[in-house]
């Protein structure tokens, strides 16, 4: 059932994207961050000066969030699968469709590159911003196109590839537990001031969350390397080589595999809130991102994604057909 839904969930992703008019249990989640977040502060004193009560208060967060989109979904799926087995169907198909973001990760990086082609360079970085972290401003056509290359391999990784695995794994409920860690490290999970202890309990568990799917991610680009005809050898070396060379444990897998496939260099300075960030330049002796490697960035995202699909339709089947021979009986598959 759950490769069903899997399959399903991917053809409404692609047909629909995330209609901005649509509710979405992301927002949900954020709107429970901000609020969780606040009742911390009010619960310190906001003291800056307390570091381990900061990262208590985190750890509680985080906890908690996780818990709830973990226990929403499983409620959602019990009361509607009490009523009829086709509301239940229907739930589950939406939640395991609004856990996937590929429509709307490719129409973000064709908006940007749409307005790049115009010359239109403000209303381009204005398109980036909908996407990324960073400061856009001052960002000029090549950093830009640069910067959607880079999303695109880290998204791959942390609105696919991580998705389908839960997916295939613990089916609904296990993907938005894992979709409430990426969002809590997305909001809170920053090193800075505000957030470098009460958002350390979140990072570390998105890094956690995420060193196996970012790997097989980057393996999943390189076999979409080979499939599309681009230098798949280069994208192995690179991310043998330079995939541990980032900040984060794992946003470097996918980077340097998509940057070996494509032939450019990533990563670099950046801005966060004004503040400089010096991120290891990945493939140095790289060319500049321009439109041609942007657009092949996003066909192998397509790819590597229907990859993915189909290694977690093989994975459920795999589980399935362990659960279904004695020895298997009364494993918590």
């Amino acid at each position: 059932m759950t490769a069903l839904l899997i399959l399903a969930a991917l053809a409404l992703d692609w047909l629909l994207g995330a209609p901005q008019n649509w509710p979405h249990p992301v927002r949900l989640l954020g709107r429970l961050i901000v609020w969780g977040e606040k009742a911390c502060l009010d619960v310190l004193g906001r003291r800056p000066s307390r570091p381990a009560a900061r990262v208590a208060a985190g750890a509680f967060l985080t906890a908690g969030v996780v818990a709830v989109a973990g226990l929403a979904a499983w409620l959602t799926l019990r009361l509607l699968g009490a009523l009829s087995s086709v509301l239940w169907t229907l739930a589950a198909v939406y939640l395991c469709y609004a856990a996937l973001c590929l429509r709307d990760l490719l129409t973000h990086a064709e908006n940007v590159e749409k307005a790049l082609e115009q010359g239109h360079l403000e209303q381009a970085r204005s398109a980036l911003a909908w996407f990324v972290g960073r400061d856009t401003a001052g960002l000029d056509p090549a950093a830009t196109r640069r910067a959607v290359t880079e999303t695109l391999a880290e998204n791959f990784s942390d609105g696919l590839a991580a998705p389908f695995l839960a997916l295939a794994l613990g089916g609904p409920v296990l993907a938005w537990m894992y979709k409430a860690v990426n969002t809590l490290d997305s909001m809170v999970g920053y090193k800075n001031e505000r957030y470098l202890h009460l958002g350390r309990c979140s990072a570390k568990l998105d890094d956690l969350a995420n060193f196996l799917p970012a790997r097989l991610a980057a393996l999943l680009l390189i076999l979409a390397a080979w499939l599309r005809g681009l230098d798949h050898r280069a994208a192995w070396r690179l991310w043998r080589r330079e995939g541990r060379f980032h900040s984060s444990p794992n946003s470097g897998q996918t980077e340097a595999a998509m940057a070996g496939a494509l032939g450019v260099f990533l990563g670099g300075r950046s801005f966060y809130g004004g503040l400089a960030v010096d991120k290891p330049v990945i493939n140095a002796g790289g060319g500049e991102s321009t439109a041609r490697t942007v657009a092949e960035a996003m066909a192998l995202v397509k790819t590597a994604s229907l990859l993915a699909a189909a290694l977690a339709v093989g994975l459920e089947g795999l589980i399935w057909a362990w659960a279904a021979v004695p020895w298997g009986w009364g494993l918590p598959f």
